[in-house]
This record gives C-alpha cells, sequence and structure tokens, in this order.
C-alpha cells in the first residue's frame, strides 16, 4: 500500500491508530493519488526495466524473447509484503524489486537491470512522475480558466467598486477583476508547456554518468551506446535525454518544477485572498451547499471555507518550493544521498497539494454567488467622492470658480465622511452638493452625473477583447484528450 492510496476500511486498527496523510484524505483528487502511489511507482521501475531488456535485446545483447514476454506478464505482479521482506534483507529497495521482479519473471532474472544503476530506476521513474503530474495540473488549470472564462463572460459589464490597498478607488468592473484571475493561470499555463517541452531524460548512465558499464556490455562500441539510450527513451515516450550526469539528473529539475507549482499556487491564493475579502463585503461568495454549516458556535456564518483552503494549501506548496532549491545547492559531485528522503516527501507534496487546490478553484469557479444589490449598495456609497472632480469640472464649464469649488468640495467630503465614521449615517454627498448654490446643479442632475456605468472606462470592452484574444485561443487549442486524464472533481468539504 503506498503513503499515498487512500484508505478506505475505516474499522482496520492500523488505519485507527496510524497516521493518515491529509493531502491523500481530504485534498487531492483520485488521479494524482495513483501518479504518485506505490502500485504506479513500480509498475514503472518495470516498464524501465522492460524497455532496457528490449532495447538491449535490439542491440544484440543476449536478452531473450521469453525473458521480456515474462517480464511484460508480470509487470502488475507486485506482492508488497515479499518486496518489504526483500528490502530488511538486503537494505535496498531498488535490489529488492529486482529480486522481486525476477521471481514472477524467471527467465528474465539474469538480464534485469543489466548494466544499470539504481538512479536509471529511480530518476527516470522521478521524471516521468513528473511528466505525468503536470499533465494533470494542465488539465486542471485549462478547465479554471473555462469556468472563470464564463464568469467573466457573464459579468464583464457589472460595475463594482474599483479597490486599491483594499481602500476605495475608481470602479471596474466584476467581469474584469476575474480576467486577472484568469490572466494569472494563463501564465502558469505557459510556464507548465514550457517545463513539459524541456523535460528530459535522464537516460542510462551507470554509476557515475560515465556510461562505462554498458561501453563495456556493447565492447567499446560509443555508437551503440548512444544507440541503446535512444531507444530507451523513445521506449519511455521521451525525444532526448540530458546531455550529461552524474550519478543523478540534475536536482535542479525538482527546483524549476516545483517552483512552477509554487506559481500556480501564487495565482491560486491571490484569488483565494480576493475572494475573502470580497466575502466579508457579501459581493461575492463562494459556492454553499445546502446543509453546509459555517461554524459549530455561529449557525449564521457563511466562511468562505474553500477558498481559505486554497490559501492554506497554496501556502504550502509555496514553502516546499525550498526544498529542492536546498537539495540542488547541496549535491555533492557525482552525488550524495541526502535527496532522497527530502525528495520523497516534498515533490509528491507539491503535486498533491496543488492538484487539491485547482479542484477547489474549479469547484469555487463554477459556481460563484454574485450579489448585485449589494454591489450596487456599495459602490454608491463612495461613487460620489469618486465623482467629484466630474462635479467640479462641469460646475467650472458653468462659469464657477474651480479653487473655491474644490474646497466647498474638499469640506463638503470631509464632513460627510465624518459622519458617516462617528454617527454611522449614510452617506449623502450629492446632496450636500445639490444644497450648496456655488454649484447649481440638482440633485437629480447630480444623480445622472454618476451613473456607475460612465466610470468604468473600457472594462467591459477589455473583458471582450481579453477572451477573444487571450482565452478563447488557448481554451480552442487544447483538444478534448488534453482534459481526458481527469475525471469528475471531487470536492471533499
Amino acid at each position: 500500500m503506498s503513503f499515498f492510496n487512500r484508505t478506505t476500511d475505516v474499522t482496520d486498527e492500523k488505519h485507527r491508530i496510524g497516521y493518515a496523510h491529509p493531502l491523500a484524505e481530504r485534498y487531492a483528487s483520485q488521479e494524482m493519488l495513483e501518479v504518485f502511489s506505490a502500485q504506479h511507482r513500480f509498475e514503472t521501475w518495470r516498464k524501465l526495466w522492460i524497455a532496457l531488456a528490449e532495447a538491449e535485446m535490439e542491440m544484440g545483447l543476449p536478452v531473450t524473447e521469453e525473458a521480456i514476454a515474462e517480464m511484460k506478464a508480470g509487470l502488475e505482479d507486485l506482492d508488497f509484503q515479499k518486496a518489504a521482506e526483500y528490502e530488511r534483507r538486503f537494505r535496498h529497495d531498488v535490489m529488492a524489486h529486482v529480486h522481486l521482479y525476477g521471481d514472477v519473471a524467471p527467465s528474465a532474472r539474469g538480464i534485469i537491470h543489466l548494466g544499470a544503476a539504481s538512479a536509471f530506476i529511480g530518476d527516470n521513474t522521478d521524471l516521468i512522475q513528473h511528466r505525468e503530474g503536470l499533465l494533470i495540473l494542465r488539465a486542471r488549470v485549462i478547465r479554471c480558466v473555462q469556468a472563470l472564462a464564463a464568469f467573466a463572460r457573464e459579468h464583464r459589464a457589472l460595475p463594482t467598486l474599483g479597490l486599491t490597498h483594499f481602500q476605495p478607488a475608481q470602479p471596474t468592473t466584476v467581469g474584469k477583476r476575474a480576467t486577472l484571475w484568469i490572466q494569472d493561470f494563463l501564465l502558469d499555463l505557459e510556464e507548465i508547456e514550457f517545463r513539459l517541452e524541456t523535460l528530459r531524460f535522464r537516460g542510462i548512465r551507470g554509476t557515475t554518468g560515465t556510461q562505462a558499464s554498458f561501453l563495456s556490455l556493447l565492447e567499446g562500441d560509443h555508437d551503440k551506446v548512444d544507440r541503446l539510450e535512444s531507444l530507451v527513451a523513445e521506449k519511455m515516450g521521451f525525444s532526448r535525454a540530458f546531455g550529461v550526469t552524474g550519478q543523478t539528473a540534475s536536482r535542479k529539475v525538482d527546483q524549476a518544477l516545483l517552483a512552477t507549482l509554487a506559481g500556480i499556487g501564487s495565482s491560486a491564493s491571490k484569488m483565494g485572498n480576493d475572494l475573502r475579502l470580497l466575502a466579508h463585503l457579501r459581493e461575492v461568495e463562494e459556492p454553499f451547499e445546502k446543509e453546509q454549516i459555517g461554524s459549530s458556535s455561529m449557525p449564521y456564518k457563511r466562511n468562505p471555507m474553500r477558498a481559505e483552503r486554497i490559501c492554506a494549501l497554496s501556502r504550502h506548496a509555496i514553502t516546499l518550493a525550498q526544498d529542492p532549491a536546498f537539495t540542488a545547492a547541496t549535491q555533492w559531485l557525482e552525488r550524495t544521498l541526502d535527496d532522497s528522503a527530502n525528495r520523497r516527501v516534498a515533490v509528491p507534496d507539491s503535486y498533491l497539494s496543488i492538484d487539491g487546490v485547482l479542484v477547489l478553484v474549479e469547484n469555487i469557479a463554477s459556481g460563484l454567488v454574485v450579489n448585485p444589490m449589494v454591489i450596487r449598495r456599495n459602490l454608491e456609497e463612495h461613487l460620489p467622492f469618486l465623482a467629484t472632480e466630474t462635479v467640479m469640472m462641469l460646475a467650472t464649464q458653468r462659469g464657477g470658480d474651480r479653487q473655491e469649488l474644490h474646497e466647498r468640495i474638499r469640506q463638503h467630503s470631509l464632513d460627510t465622511a465624518r459622519l458617516m465614521k462617528e454617527e454611522g449615517i449614510r452617506a449623502d454627498l450629492l446632496g450636500k452638493i445639490a444644497e450648496d448654490p456655488a454649484f447649481g446643479m440638482s440633485i437629480d442632475e447630480l444623480r445622472e452625473l454618476v451613473n456607475p456605468q460612465d466610470f468604468v472606462g473600457r472594462a467591459p470592452e477589455q473583458v471582450d477583447r481579453f477572451l477573444a484574444e487571450w482565452v478563447d485561443p488557448v481554451l480552442t487549442r487544447y483538444s478534448e484528450s488534453t482534459l481526458s486524464v481527469l475525471g469528475e472533481p471531487d470536492v471533499r468539504v
């Protein structure tokens, strides 16, 4: 049983007294758990051994069809209890599985792992897991963008109070605000694509990366060694391998990829924090289940718990990005083993965390609740302050003294703000201006002047252009096969 395989038998004694990883139990999807499961990892080891054996047979080494047939037949036949016994005996995980595979493929016992070092199995599997994890995250980011694009399109022109420093600023629209979230995720998508395009195979390099063992097997023929490596890489779905390695592939790969994942976490956390602020304002809220309880002691509460969970898991992934940076910085010469235990924890945790984050982002984006009346009330309370320059300019055009009008508006604004703060009186700046003969403007004229739609600038048009020029082409580029790596999202609230 993998550390990341979800346990289903809750009555099992070990389950009740043991530690269950929260990422597996509560947050990550079955698809991502499968990538980092023990079954999948050790099957990948066996696929690498099969690819190596096939390539060695093609290069004329003494590998038989019977041996390869038995290896393929026994691919999924994994006895984890027996593997643990072998590992206790040999104190070496790779050799334990070499012997375990030999038990189910006896004809191949003598050629399994022929010429290879442990890093051939471990590092190449790690790279394959990176690739498979990135493909899942790519599909999730696309689905998040799809959901957010639909939301942005629906609310493209709905005026809302813009906030800088979380203080009232020039109005924008609800849809325009959503495009800011989308753009961050599109940048993440570009980063994922770059990582997938540049991901390389570790290759067949031997104990210190010199390929000495394979050169010996192939009787000193350097071209055959190169051909052997190309064959194995192709069989495992890679177009090229690293130019050089020590015993291991460069640990900068983990550093770069976990930085990419941390970047997704930054985008998601930014959106999550925005939604938490908007939930406080009651303008936009995340989905809330019919029987969902917001608080055990305050029944009226409707907490933004999904957005909070996004921020919490994103923080974990952002923090984890430091691990591979330190690991890459402290590798000694051809290799040192202080990377192993750290990578076993940091890499899966990063993928499982961001996977859980994106499941939540899609869920929220697909069911965001917009409260237009609350948005309008908040905007109307502050818009007169934001429109004072327009009022002053119009009054000046009608013959007023700009400096005098400026001072009068300043005093009216300060008096109105004081009443709002000290006495809780609803803002009535327009009423004060209408009563001031220096402006010569009626309350109806002033209200017409501060029409919210006139203060959002090009926000609706920016939404249309952004979706048409940036989002739609991206969504069109990805076929359904790209998303087929995912099942239905499972949000365990």
